[in-house]
Parts: C-alpha cells; sequence; structure tokens
C-alpha cells in the first residue's frame, strides 16, 4: 500500500521535542481563514475534527486529520509534513511558540501510485 503521508527528518525531530513537553498530539489541516492550509499541531483531544474529515495517516502514532473540502482538492497528492522557521499565519498551532511553523509539501500521485493507495478513515 502507498502511504499518503510523510515527514521530513527536520519536522519528525519537531514532533518529537513536542511530543516531550505536551506528551501526545494530532495533527488537522483545514481548509480555513485563520490559519489557512496550515497544518495544525495539537495535544491530542485538543482539536475535534468534524462529521466527514479525513484521516489521511499518521505522523510516528499521532492521527493527521485533513478538512473534508480540502481533501476533495488534494485526494490524488502525497502529503509531507514539513518545518518552517518562523512564525505562521497563526497562533494556535504547538509549533508557533518556538519561531517555527508546520508546512506540507504535495505532489500527485502517479497512475500506478493509485491504484493501491492506502485506505483513509472519515470522520463518522
Amino acid at each position: 500500500m502507498i502511504s499518503r503521508l510523510a515527514i521530513t527528518e527536520k519536522a519528525l525531530q519537531l514532533v518529537e521535542r513536542l511530543e516531550q513537553k505536551h506528551g501526545p498530539l494530532m495533527f488537522y489541516q483545514a481548509g480555513g481563514c485563520c490559519e489557512g492550509t496550515q497544518p495544525q499541531c495539537f495535544e491530542k483531544g485538543g482539536f475535534y475534527p468534524r462529521m466527514n474529515d479525513v484521516l489521511i495517516g499518521h505522523i510516528k502514532d499521532y492521527e493527521f486529520w485533513v478538512d473534508r473540502d480540502l481533501f476533495e482538492y488534494w485526494q490524488h497528492a502525497h502529503f509531507t509534513l514539513d518545518v518552517l522557521e518562523g512564525f505562521g499565519p497563526g497562533g494556535f498551532s504547538l509549533e508557533s511558540p518556538l519561531g517555527k511553523t508546520f508546512k506540507v509539501h504535495y505532489r500527485l500521485f502517479t497512475e500506478q501510485e493509485l491504484k493501491d493507495l492506502s485506505p483513509i478513515l472519515r470522520n463518522g
């Protein structure tokens, strides 16, 4: 099965730093106004996905949810979680006080990959 989600080494180091400080985590990527499409990191249970939002995979053991409308747009793309230096468009995510911002890089799946994608789970 082809994974829909990956993480850079730099982002993984930040996730490990955040889990040491905050415990179990979760990720949510919205398509909304406040944070744009910036992925957000919360303490596990600190955000509740909406009906039909999509669980596309895990970063370590932590769920990575995507807004239902954003997923419809990006369902044919692989997500790679990365981190940038600097303060993003908002301040709700756990990495913001550290002067960092999570970012997703996208690439379209090949036709062959599309035939063997890992399943998604919709919040119901």
